[in-house]
């Protein structure tokens, strides 16, 4: 994220690289001014070259601050000057150029004051994006309850941090729930949505013994706060004792149960179930679906746009042949796999948001004949 939630992991080498172009941005107006004036010494007699010398503080407007357009220009000024003399330049020509050359001077410092003002503003806005992010998508840690767990995301608008796909992670008095979740929609109606839908869950999670009556929670917050076009596709998913997994599916993609002999099997909703949000136009009502979930078994929740993602030749991203390549004992490792290859199939950019979630229960481990304890082997490891 290789922690649970790698939004931090996915921007350092983003950020490194932002470093490194800052530290050398202001280098290189310094560079070309010295590169046209290397021109005009080895270009033979002539001042044809000398009005280059003007890209030297205009290139310093969007790379340095005004203290630095400034010396740029006299940099640009002065050797203009010099080159000009050596030229044999004419006094009316040494008179125009470094009056030029200050004029795009004087010109270029306050762009450059406005572009850092902007920046600074940018980084303001980045900051409050990211606490909200925080705020709304909090950390999954490693172990929730008995479960590891691991969690994905990246917003399709790299610089917004968070869209409006949804997701928590948490331990209640009736077990391990969490919920992923597909807002309809883009920008911040979606990221309201997103949040609306996560503090209901979060509440009703620790309140309700019965996952269908959390879901209906969210069900009746959003009918009253939502639009008639919006809703939000949803699972919804809790461990209530050692060994079941219950499930309720609105509308959404789905989940891939992973069993501990590495057979992935497609989690179908039973019976369909209308998004949240849209119930009072069906007739159709949730129902809870109940699973075995061992030791060893996994489960990943995933929004569209990760099945969704597109290749240059328009084929979508294969979701579970992607897990079967990918599957490991460590979720973190799994998706980071998995994320990583998602990226490359949409050639870096997504173009809409990705959740993946993903749930191990872990075998417990046996005593050995040593003494110490080594790992149980799953069912499709034992001797026949």
């Amino acid at each position: 994220m290789s922690q649970a939630r790698n939004h931090d992991a996915d921007r350092r080498p983003t950020r490194l690289s932002g470093h490194r172009v800052a530290a050398a941005g202001p280098l290189l107006p310094v560079l070309i001014t010295l590169v046209v004036g290397l021109v005009v010494l080895l270009g033979g007699p002539g001042t044809a070259w000398l009005p280059l010398l003007a890209a030297g503080p205009a290139l310093a407007a969007g790379t340095d601050g005004p203290r630095g357009v400034i010396g740029v220009g006299l940099l640009a000024a002065g050797l203009g000057v010099a080159l000009g003399a050596h030229e044999g330049a004419s006094a009316s020509q040494l008179a125009a150029l470094p009056t030029a050359l200050l004029a795009v001077t004087a010109a270029s410092a306050p762009a450059s004051a406005l572009r850092s003002r902007r920046e600074r503003v940018l980084a303001d806005v980045r900051s409050v994006a990211e606490a909200a992010q925080h705020a709304l998508l909090k950390p999954v840690p490693a172990t929730v309850g008995p479960f590891q767990a691991a969690v994905r995301y990246s917003a399709a608008a790299a610089e917004a941090r968070i869209g409006g796909d949804l997701y928590a992670l948490l331990p209640t008095p009736y077990g391990v729930r969490l919920i992923v979740g597909d807002v309809r929609g883009k920008g911040l109606p979606a990221v309201g949505t997103a949040a609306l839908v996560l503090g209901v869950f979060r509440e009703a999670a620790y309140d309700e013994p019965d996952l269908l009556a959390v879901v209906d929670r969210i069900e009746r917050s959003l009918a009253r706060n939502l639009g008639a076009d919006d809703f939000v596709t949803a699972v919804i998913a809790g461990c209530p004792r050692p060994g079941r997994l219950e499930m309720v599916n609105c509308g959404h993609a789905p989940p891939l149960l992973v069993r501990a002999c590495q057979e992935i099997v497609p989690v179908e909703p039973a019976p369909p179930a209308p998004p949240l949000g849209l119930r009072a136009l069906t007739d159709q009502t949730p129902g809870l679906q109940e699973l075995a979930f061992a030791d060893g078994d996994q489960l990943l929740l995933y929004t569209d746009g990760v099945i969704e993602a597109r290749d240059g030749g328009r084929a979508f991203y294969p979701l579970v042949e992607g897990l079967a390549r990918h599957l490991s004992d460590e979720p973190a490792r799994t998706l980071g796999a998995i994320h990583d290859e998602l990226l490359a199939h949409v050639g870096g950019r997504l173009h809409d948001d990705a959740a993946l979630l993903l749930i191990r229960r872990p075998a417990p481990s046996v005593p050995s004949a040593s003494g110490h304890a080594a790992p149980a082997l799953a069912s499709g490891d034992r001797a026949g």
